[in-house]
């Protein structure tokens, strides 16, 4: 892993790289997207870039990588990397893309931190960015062959075979390989990337979790239409453009299956907790737990705004119900109904079963909440799983 003379070096100059590498991440994708406008047109979600969500997200990644090998110089963080691999991957991302990143990201290093980069200082850092770099590499590389499919080259052609309006602002889309081929197997809780070709020909990619189960006879995806925010934040591209344009018969440009919350098949207890849209990774492995006859205790949490904007609520308690020892328990902010908790969702009297392994999707804040109440009540952080849409930011804002 990193050589002892780099670990010494990086070592002394971690305080000032990450006093720096929000500053460093900023310039690095100015650069990057003056050389190659086609990534920001076709590959990152704009979005995210124009709200500083993919800089403090990368900026978290690499800081949070060399920490973790300045602590254990024989060891990889391989649960922070397969996150990012799966992503990668969901997007097509290739191992020859890495030097144009290498390229530009030690071209803003050397701008930022100017003299302070000697080159002993760059050749460690150089370093630390080849280990992340080959070994997310290695590893988009075998989900590619786990997939069967060249690496890359993770796009087909899907049918939109039906659209119902789960919610005002949340809409199922239903869809079947174009070709008529078998769909790839997925796991339940996992993802896959959407790309649509907007108004001004860029071809935005968004992520989005199958909501339908391993074994059923068609796959789905539940869209939450994004809202610009009271702060000026644009509505969402991709979003607005399926709720809008898409309808049944059209198609859709899907990747393969990819992400790494996914259900472990056991018989231990299982918590699913989610808020929002969070429910959709949630409704899948529900329904896998009730395919497969899962017979532990499963607790199904949920909190979202009111019931009316609970997406696919009639599904949360109907799949819940076809469990042996299950129970559903939601809270909203307005018009809760009776039986329902008013507010955030709080664990205070909700049992938690030694061995429970738990799975947490919905905003950050939401998860951070959840997870400090299951560490409280005795379940191991090994056993706590949690999906993030959009950038990780778990650990940029730890």
């Amino acid at each position: 892993m990193l050589s002892e003379k780099a670990t010494a070096t990086v070592r002394a100059t971690l305080p000032a790289v990450g006093a720096a590498i929000g500053d460093i991440t900023e310039l690095f994708y100015q650069k990057l997207f003056a050389a190659h406008p086609e990534l920001i047109r076709d590959l990152f979600n704009r979005g995210n870039q124009n709200a500083g969500l993919q800089k403090q997200a990368l900026a978290g990644a690499v800081a949070a990588f060399a920490t973790h090998l300045v602590a254990n110089p024989g060891q990889r963080p391989d649960v922070m990397l397969s996150r990012i691999a799966h992503k990668h991957a969901s997007l097509g991302v290739t191992r020859e893309q890495y030097p144009v990143v290498h390229e530009h990201l030690f071209q803003a290093i050397a701008e930022i931190l100017g003299e302070a980069l000697t080159p002993e200082v760059a050749e460690a850092w150089d370093e630390v960015y080849w280990l992340m770099a080959n070994a997310l590499a290695a590893l988009e590389e075998r989900l590619y062959a786990q997939q069967q499919v060249v690496a890359g080259d993770v796009w087909r052609e899907w049918t939109v075979t039906a659209r119902v309006e789960e919610t005002a602002d949340c809409t199922t889309f239903r869809l079947a390989p174009a070709d008529g081929a078998p769909a790839p197997a997925h796991l339940p809780g996992q993802y896959v990337s959407v790309q649509v070709e907007l108004a001004d020909g860029a071809r935005q990619i968004r992520q989005y979790s199958l909501s339908s189960a391993p074994g059923s006879p068609d796959r789905a995806i539940t869209v939450k239409r994004v809202h610009g925010s009271a702060a000026g934040g644009p509505d969402g591209e991709v979003s607005g453009h399926l709720h809008a344009r898409v309808r049944a018969g059209d198609t859709l440009r899907v990747s393969a299956p990819y992400g790494d919350l996914v259900l472990e098949d056991s018989a231990a207890p299982v918590l699913l907790a989610s808020a929002g849209i969070g429910c959709t990774p949630m409704l899948s492995m529900l329904e896998h737990l009730a395919d497969t006859g899962h017979t532990a205790p499963v607790t199904v949490l949920h909190a979202d705004r009111s019931p009316a904007d609970h997406a696919l609520r009639g599904d949360h308690r109907a799949l819940t119900h076809k469990l042996a020892d299950a129970s559903a328990r939601f809270w909203y902010e307005e018009a809760a109904e009776p039986g329902d908790g008013e507010g955030l969702l709080d664990l205070a009297d909700v049992p938690v079963r030694a061995g429970t392994r738990a799975y947490l999707c919905g905003p950050l804040p939401f998860m951070r909440a959840v997870r400090e109440q299951l560490l409280a009540k005795g379940v191991p952080a090994a056993d706590i799983h949690y999906e993030v849409f959009g950038p990780d930011l778990w650990l940029a804002s730890s």
